[in-house]
């Protein structure tokens, strides 16, 4: 079998191992840390808050037909129903400052099912919809994701995908380096697990970062590779956490409060990012007071323009008198080094800034990746949905609850 050898470090002038179908066979995940922190950030306030919520997830793919077969997608599924964590994850796991040892213990005996996940073809167009409770299923997203890029990129890339991505990293870190100078303040963190080209590419790409760019390379957000590699595991929440309190808060038009309240109050000032676009910046300006402006250290932009995005934040911050240089702004909606760059410069000395980044780096490989996404639509029996700052990032599966969404904040702001 063809595979990369943990921690090799391939010459530009070598020719990079090819991935080849015969690796199908093997399953892509092999480890329930092989995901992004934030979904055990999430869990685990499932698990303590809101046990018996049951929830539905539904897959999307943005970016036209995939190339795959459904038989080896669902061996890839059910192969995550054998898998659980080692004590040697757990203890790591339970190291964590804001990981408690109920969760710890809870999480010894925590399966996936893989029978909460069904698979569909139609018109050619895949449909993978994940029903169950919350905190058991909230798992599915990343693994599917990561499962589906990889089985698409194993046939639809031809020549050596690895080379050719090879070139272009060593390319984009020679780049970066230049354009840093000095680059104080400049905090780059992994995003990539799920629409990577590999597991094993993820972690070539991973390694040559720590190594290559070390006062640069923040950490990443998949956890086994922070585990295995020594480095920082970074995320909060995600859109999941506040699409789920459209059901589960006390109103339609204060659920980002609710959700943003109860985090708070769980993780008591840790993992204090918020996420600004599950309706649009500008509805979650309207929710983010003072108290809570105060309360967490920073947001994190996913959708809309970058740049208006963070000066709409400096100007709310302003406005309740809240010096913006003491927060953090985390960029990561489709990023390259060069938006990155600008960002960088545009923000310097206003705010300290980071960049998460995904696709550009563990999937840039000379073809077009995926663009998928497996996001939660409904919570017990709810619609819920993420209507963000791009049209082409809204996700429901009902058209009269988005309607009714809109117009509940659309009075709120009146």
């Amino acid at each position: 079998m063809n595979d990369y050898t943990a921690g090799a470090v391939w010459p530009l002038t070598s020719k990079a191992p090819i991935v080849t179908r015969a690796m199908a066979a093997d399953p892509i995940i092999n480890s329930l840390l092989d995901t992004d922190l934030y979904k055990y950030t999430m869990q685990q306030v499932m698990f303590s808050c809101y046990p018996d919520a049951m929830g539905k997830m539904s897959f999307r793919c943005r970016s036209g037909q995939l190339n795959l077969e459904l038989d080896e997608l669902r061996a890839q599924i059910d192969a995550l129903g054998d898998l659980s964590l080692s004590e040697d994850e757990l203890t790591w796991l339970g190291s964590l400052s804001f990981i408690t040892p109920e969760f710890v213990s809870w999480l010894r005996t925590f399966r996936l099912n893989p029978a909460a996940v069904h698979l569909a073809e139609s018109d050619g167009h895949l449909d993978i919809t994940v029903t169950g409770k919350w905190a058991e299923i909230t798992h599915f997203e990343i693994f599917i994701l990561a499962i589906v890029s990889e089985l698409h990129c194993r046939r639809a890339f031809q020549g050596q995908p690895e080379r050719a991505g090879e070139l272009r990293l060593h390319t984009k870190i020679q780049q970066l380096k230049a354009g840093l100078g000095s680059g104080d303040g400049f905090n780059l963190v992994d995003f990539g697990t799920r629409r990577r080209f590999s597991r094993q590419w993820q972690e070539y790409v991973v390694r040559t970062l720590q190594r290559e760019l070390p006062s640069t390379f923040a950490g990443t957000s998949n956890l086994h590779l922070a585990r295995t590699l020594g480095l920082k595991p970074v995320g909060t929440m995600a859109h999941e956490w506040l699409q789920a309190h459209q059901a589960l808060g006390e109103t339609l038009s204060d659920f980002q409060r609710d959700a943003l309240l109860t985090w708070l109050g769980y993780y008591e000032g840790q993992l204090g990012v918020a996420l600004t676009d599950t309706i649009s910046m500008k509805a979650f300006l309207q929710d983010f007071d003072r108290e809570l402006a105060m309360a967490y250290v920073g947001i994190r932009h996913d959708s809309g323009d970058p740049v208006d995005w963070g000066e709409q934040a400096l100007s709310h911050y302003a406005s309740l008198g809240i010096d913006a240089r003491d927060k953090q702004f985390v960029f990561s909606d489709k990023l390259d080094f060069d938006t990155a760059l600008m960002l960088y410069r545009h923000f310097s000395g206003r705010v300290k800034v980071s960049f998460g980044i995904g696709t550009y780096l563990t999937n840039d490989m000379g073809e077009a990746a995926p663009n998928i996404v497996l996001k939660l639509v409904e919570l017990n029996g709810q619609p819920v949905a993420k209507l963000s700052d791009s049209p082409g990032k809204i996700m429901c599966e009902d058209d009269e609850y988005i309607a009714r969404l809109r117009a509940s904040f659309r009075k709120k702001a009146s």
